[in-house]
């Protein structure tokens, strides 16, 4: 059924064409009813609008706290036009039919972001605002609803073509967006209170999303929720994917947790290369020698700026997706080569510390693995104890092992990644798998170290690794079977240290 808007409120916190919307309004004859500091604004304007305390017969109070709680606004927007009950009492009371409500909410979520002030925080939760907005979306099939600032462009346009007139349709697609902004704010506000409370109820909200070509795979449908200009530049290449993404997040987290000159290559979440050294140059060449097969069509990150002696060395390898904090314009005409290729320039952002997938009929949520151990977290269990290469090489192979998919192995030699097993059912298989890939790179394991993401089951594992060469082990321990891999390491001269620390990864 089409409604006729004959007379519209405003409330809102953004006056950004407000003033475009007010004027329309006037011009289609329509009567504009307005509050506190928006009528100040829209009379400086010359336009035609009345005050609200005018038809309710009450100033604003409370320091602007109560300015539209009114049966003469409220009743306004939700009486049934239809029912001859609601119309007896709109007469008798002598209240103005509302047709169109335009609020902006105050920005409690900005205030948030921007200070610790609790006084001021409160006093942007919208009270007055979120009220007409729930009062007209309920009331749909006879009221519009604007529910924010962003939606003024779809209203001009609507009144421009419809000239005052919506459909059905119309009002319950503002409606259904009213109720998605309304359930977002409540959500933040909830959000701010339960930092402290900590009330377990999952309850996340966020507006922005951008669709993707497909998901995992070509016949899935998917989306991204979030603001990804907030994580980095785009500067050249194909749009992003769903796949491209989640290695992204792979590579970003594993990245972090070096300080020297590194590069990451990341595939399918998994590193396939990983090395640092005094110069990104030979950081990237060795990086690359982990497994230049599986580097193929990868995604690859770098911790310090891209230089043109280094994107000449890139530019030599089909990847897909380069991630660096600065790159030099000669780098990036080097690297803009390839149509496709997609280069994205970091920003310092910080993350959430919890993440949740869903699940089931519901939702997991954890914090994230963010521990990394240091020397002060080893803890000797073997006679012989590492030396201090090998424990600069433990610390770096307990990093990347954090991050690998379980069951999972990973060999290091020289702060380079030589080889690692992922993904396997078994520990054994996974040693296996990363011993396969040193050989088939022609990496020499004596000397080399092992970290493992879980205990040793048995003592299998380390058995294999000392035919190999490797030389010094860390891992979490907890195996009631620990004392055989220790005595291994001793009737070998292996070097083990627990961390106490598991680092599964599904």
């Amino acid at each position: 059924m089409d409604v006729r808007i004959r007379t519209a409120i405003i409330s809102v916190f953004s006056k950004d064409r407000i003033d475009e919307i007010a004027r329309l309004l006037n011009k289609l004859g329509i009567k504009v009813l307005s509050t506190g500091g928006t009528y100040d604004y829209l009379q400086k304007q010359g336009l035609d609008v009345i005050s609200v305390e005018s038809v309710t017969g009450y100033p604003s109070i409370f320091g602007g706290r109560v300015k539209t709680l009114h049966p003469k606004v409220l009743g306004g927007i939700l009486y049934r036009r239809e029912d001859p009950r609601d119309l007896q009492e709109l007469e008798k009371y002598g209240i103005p039919p509302v047709d169109l409500v335009i609020v902006d909410l105050y920005p409690f979520e900005n205030t948030v972001a921007t200070t610790k002030d609790e006084d001021e925080i409160i006093e942007k939760i919208d009270i007055g605002g979120i009220s007409l907005i729930r009062a007209a979306a309920k009331n749909f099939r006879d009221v519009v609803i604007v529910p924010s600032a962003s939606h003024y462009n779809h209203l001009i346009e609507l009144l421009q073509k419809k000239e005052g007139i919506t459909s059905l349709e119309d009002r319950k697609y503002f409606a259904t967006q009213a109720f998605n902004v309304s359930s977002h704010y409540d959500t933040k506000i909830f959000e701010y209170f339960n930092k402290e409370q900590n009330i377990p109820a999952f309850k996340k909200s966020i507006i922005q999303s951008f669709p993707l070509r497909y998901g995992e795979n070509p016949h899935q449908q998917a989306l991204f929720y979030g603001n990804l200009d907030e994580v980095f530049n785009q500067l050249h290449g194909k749009v992003i994917s769903y796949n491209n993404i989640v290695d992204i997040d792979a590579a970003i987290a594993l990245s972090k947790e070096f300080c020297e000159p590194t590069f990451v290559v990341i595939k399918h979440t998994n590193a396939c290369g990983v090395a640092s050294r005094t110069n990104l140059k030979k950081a990237w060449y060795d990086a690359l020698a982990c497994d230049p097969i599986s580097a193929f069509g990868g995604v690859i990150i770098a911790n310090r700026p891209i230089d043109t002696g280094v994107a000449e060395e890139l530019n030599k390898l089909f990847f897909e997706i380069l991630i660096a904090s600065e790159y030099d314009e000669k780098a990036l005409e080097i690297l803009k080569s390839k149509k496709n290729r997609i280069l994205l320039q970091k920003k310092s952002v910080d993350f959430s510390e919890v993440q949740f997938k869903s699940i089931l009929n519901g939702a997991l949520e954890q914090e994230k693995d963010l521990k990394t151990e240091m020397e002060s977290d080893f803890h000797l269990v073997s006679k012989k104890a590492p030396t201090d290469t090998e424990v600069s090489d433990l610390i770096f192979a307990n990093k990347i092992v954090k991050h690998q998919k379980s069951n999972t192995i990973v060999l290091v030699r020289g702060k380079q990644l030589i080889g690692s097993g992922t993904g396997q059912t078994s520990r054994v298989d996974a040693l296996k798998q990363a011993i396969q890939k040193a050989h088939d790179f022609g990496f020499e394991l004596k000397g080399a170290v092992m970290a493992s993401d879980a205990f040793f089951p048995f003592a299998d594992s380390v058995e294999i690794a000392c035919r190999e060469g490797i030389s010094a082990v860390v891992q979490p321990g907890g195996s009631i079977k620990d004392a055989d891999s220790i005595s291994f390491c001793d009737e070998h001269e292996m070097s083990m240290v627990f961390t106490g620390i598991r680092h599964f990864k599904h």
